[in-house]
């Protein structure tokens, strides 16, 4: 019995010691809201938009990236009084962001699209 007090003991000391250490690193220099020095930037990242224009409903509207560049990410947004984001997602070749919608009571919907980029 001896030994299992001991390994538990030992164990608690451990996770005390552990928990010291982290809030020994919980400095300001340290916060979860500044970029640590190691951080790196994604080369060449850019964010291309096509701002909104009203197109007819389920016509594509793409946000290519610039020559060189491949789309890492995207998104869209269908506006108008009943607009639908039908589709959001990137060209099969990788070099822009597709997105269509629609409106129930309307032909044309207004979409905006936005293609994140990188080298």
């Amino acid at each position: 019995m001896r030994a299992k007090t001991a390994l538990t003991a030992g164990a608690l000391a451990l996770t005390i010691a552990a928990g010291a250490g982290w809030a020994a690193q919980a400095t300001p220099e340290h916060s979860p809201t500044t970029k640590p020095a190691h951080t790196r930037v994604v080369d060449g990242y850019q964010i291309v938009t096509l701002p909104n224009a009203n197109v007819p409903n389920f016509q594509r509207r793409t946000a290519y990236c610039p020559s060189g560049k491949h789309v890492i990410g995207g998104g869209a947004e269908a506006q108008g009084g009943d607009a639908i984001l039908v589709g959001s997602f990137p060209t099969p070749d990788g070099t822009g962001w597709i997105a269509l919608g629609r409106q129930n009571a309307y032909s044309t919907v207004g979409i905006s699209v936005y293609a994140i980029c990188a080298n």
